[in-house]
């Protein structure tokens, strides 16, 4: 079975995509936003928020919602 990129339903603080990147990669949470955040200060915010926006309207929601 494949695994596939979907945007958390059970870990999210605005559209889930930080969350689902961290199940997929199958780390914390945290370390997913933290160095999201740190990225975005370096490199001048606006690549890596565009590419957030992108993400979220890209990557589809989790049909699979578990009870955690």
């Amino acid at each position: 079975m494949t695994k596939k990129l979907y945007r958390s339903q059970n870990n999210k603080i605005l559209t889930g995509l930080l969350g689902g990147l961290a199940e997929y990669f199958d780390l914390d949470a945290s370390l997913i936003r933290l160095g999201f955040i740190v990225l975005v200060v370096l490199t001048g915010i606006v690549p890596f928020v565009l590419a957030y926006i992108i993400g979220a309207l890209v990557v589809a929601l989790d049909p699979h919602v578990s009870e955690k």
